[in-house]
Parts: C-alpha cells; sequence; structure tokens
C-alpha cells in the first residue's frame, strides 16, 4: 500500500523559516518524481517545486531563492525547506508522488 506522510507545518512569522517532510512508501519512491503543491483558502492548488530520482529540481517563480526541496534515499524523504517565509506563503501544503499519490497535507501558516 502506497503511502505519504507530510509533516513539519504550523505557525511561523513572516521572515521565518520551516521545513517540511514527507516520508514516501519504498515502492514509489525511486521511481517517482518528488513534489509539493499548495493550497490556500479560496484558490486552486498550485505547483511549487519538485524534484526527480535524479536530483534536478524545479520551482514556482514565486518561491525560487527562497525554498530547496531535497530528497534523503536513505529515509526515503523529499524535503521542502521555507526560508523568508511571506504570508501569502500560507496555505496547505501537499506532498506529490508521480501522477496520482497524494499526502493528506500539512498546514503552513505566516502570520505576526
Amino acid at each position: 500500500q502506497v503511502q505519504l506522510v507530510e509533516s513539519g507545518g504550523g505557525l511561523v512569522q513572516p521572515g521565518g523559516s520551516l521545513r517540511l517532510s514527507c516520508a514516501a512508501s519504498a515502492s514509489i519512491f525511486s521511481n517517482y518524481v518528488g513534489a509539493w503543491y499548495r493550497q490556500a483558502p479560496g484558490k486552486q492548488r498550485e505547483f511549487v517545486a519538485n524534484i526527480t530520482p535524479g536530483g534536478t529540481t524545479n520551482y514556482a517563480d514565486s518561491v525560487k531563492g527562497r525554498f530547496t526541496i531535497s530528497r534523503d534515499n536513505a529515509k526515503n524523504t523529499v524535503f521542502l525547506q521555507m526560508s523568508s517565509l511571506k504570508p501569502e506563503d500560507t496555505a496547505v501544503y501537499y506532498c506529490k508522488f508521480g501522477l496520482s499519490y497524494w499526502g493528506r497535507g500539512t498546514q503552513v501558516t505566516v502570520s505576526s
């Protein structure tokens, strides 16, 4: 059974940092692109970043230079390091592998 478990969300002040984690089942981790998406209240879900099994990364323009995606192959985990957070980064962040495997999401709130 495929599982994706996100963790690391929370409340942070503007300018602060958070690191999200997504632990994936071994059956999908090595074979699929890992990605983060986010959905703010009243908005559509949007792409944030992804990383291929080989380590190539891509980012949405809105997070370039502030967010870093990485993967730990020994732990079957993808990370999203978020820095210089802004109130507009507030959203539920979802982990995704391949075309259809989604986690349940973790809330990130940026507020003073």
